[in-house]
């Protein structure tokens, strides 16, 4: 039997049902936040971890490098294996590992120890509901993080000791066998893209007999950058393309923006039917992606990041944008680009008039235009149908994960020990840990009398106050 209940039997609301031999408590009441600065210059062959090297979602390490190669100088939080590595910053990317070697981690993660079947607090810190939780006490916009007194305050389910086993074994096997079903889908994924341009490719180096010039010869009108005014709420701003307009061949109204840009200044950059967009600044593997508008005319501006290109009437627009899209053209813009280490690549007008480009009579553009776009689109068709496998494998894993911590995944056995009396066995084991001891009595002349001193105030605020009421939540529709 499912019950909304806390292990206080209050008549308070959980985040969703759970069975009654389970308990709602508190991150802090079965966990600790184990901070442990150290200088890492005594840890230079050490890992070093930081929210980088976890892969969203689910918990992977991802391929790192010592505190020597890293060159690390700051104080980092030392870990030991069995022990829980969490990013506090963005807490909505859910990188939560549970690591099985020791070294140093970054201090905008926490190293956190468990009473509980750490695998089982792992898990449950990977669901949509406790990310959701976390992220609506996330601080800060710019860049966003919870800090240790809120994530002691999110909720946990807590079954019965020997449940939280039976649970992990049950959800890593599931996950496992689907987790190679992604994987085998997201390798048909990048086999098929790579498909979409071997085609064009192909059919590129089928035009090497035609003459060839540069795109600065072919134009009806010089290179035009755009313009980039501040952005506004004001329905009277002007509309202006994203990058990710570009990056995604999208012309829609969720790829622009409301700029306060002055419409004199801006006359000339409205966007007509046939108009190609190149990107001159972006990251290393989109700067120089192009795409082709066709849609109705004055219906946004570009920014100063995109160049416009109008070819002259010898060429079909959508001839020179695949041209632009070839493998040849693509090495060349990469390779041309220039920037500072650390900053994005960019590529100039001069760069962009010296692509080489075939020049075949319209009749055979048209022709190659048609074949690409056919042997494409099939393509595009078998794409579609890899997300959307790859979309279903998503959401069976947040149904898994759901159904193991509402309790419904397996059976429950009515011989487990209650999570109530395990709870109750933590708070009177931190109890007893937070006691001061007595000091032995001895004779003045063999040996003065030593009192130990309490706990210092940063250990005893490390577990929470073992007597508090475990903090409950408002109903959410998470299940």
């Amino acid at each position: 039997m499912h019950s909304r209940r806390t292990q206080q039997g209050a008549n308070r609301v959980t985040l969703f049902s759970i069975p009654d031999s389970w308990a709602w408590a508190s991150f802090g009441d079965v966990a600790r936040i184990a901070s442990n600065l150290v200088d890492p210059k005594d840890y230079q062959n050490k890992p070093h971890i930081a929210p980088n090297h976890i892969e969203p979602w689910t918990g992977r390490i991802l391929d790192y490098a010592t505190i020597q190669n890293d060159g690390v100088t700051s104080p980092k939080h030392y870990f030991h294996s069995g022990q829980i590595l969490y990013s506090k910053i963005r807490p909505y990317l859910a990188k939560i590992s549970l690591v099985d070697f020791e070294g140093l981690c970054s201090a905008d993660m926490y190293p956190i120890d468990t009473n509980l079947n750490a695998r089982y607090l792992k898990w449950w810190m990977l669901t949509p509901m406790f990310v959701e939780e976390s992220t609506k006490h996330q601080g800060r916009v710019v860049l966003p993080k919870i800090n240790a007194e809120a994530l002691r305050k999110l909720c946990v389910p807590v079954p019965p000791l020997e449940e939280q086993c039976r649970i992990v074994a049950a959800l890593e096997s599931h996950l496992s066998r689907l987790d190679k079903i992604s994987h085998a889908v997201e390798r048909a994924r990048i086999r098929a893209s790579a498909l979409r341009r071997k085609v064009l490719d192909d059919e590129d180096s089928r035009l090497s007999d035609v003459p060839w010039k540069q795109l600065g010869e072919l134009l009806r009108e010089p290179l035009r950058n755009g313009h980039s005014a501040r952005a506004t709420q004001d329905a009277t701003g002007i509309r202006t393309l994203t990058l990710t307009a570009v990056t995604n061949n999208q012309f829609i109204e969720k790829n622009t923006k409301l700029a306060a840009a002055d419409p004199d200044r801006v006359r000339h950059l409205w966007l007509r039917s046939g108009d190609i967009f190149i990107q001159r600044s972006n990251t290393p593997e989109l700067v120089g992606s192009s795409a082709l508008y066709r849609g109705p005319e004055d219906w946004a501006i570009f920014p100063d990041l995109l160049i416009r290109i109008r070819v002259a009437p010898s060429l079909l627009p959508e001839f020179v944008h695949l041209m632009l899209s070839t493998t040849r053209t693509k090495r060349y813009l990469r390779s041309s680009a220039k920037g500072l280490a650390g900053s994005m690549p960019k590529i100039d007008q001069g760069t962009i008039e010296r692509i080489e480009l075939p020049t075949p009579p319209l009749d055979v553009q048209r022709e190659f235009v048609e074949f690409v776009k056919a042997q494409q689109e099939g393509v595009s068709r078998l794409i579609g149908g890899l997300e959307g496998a790859r979309s279903r494998s998503s959401q069976l894993r947040r149904s898994l994960l759901r159904e193991a911590f509402a309790g419904r995944l397996l059976p429950q056995d009515p011989t487990d020990e209650p999570a109530l009396a395990l709870l109750a066995r933590i708070r009177a084991e931190r109890a007893n840990q937070l006691k001061p001891q007595r000091a032995r009595r001895t004779k003045p002349k063999e040996s003065p009398s030593v009192s130990l001193a309490e706990p210092s105030a940063a250990s005893r605020t490390e577990w929470p106050d073992s007597t508090r009421t475990p903090t409950t939540y408002e109903q959410g529709e998470l299940l």
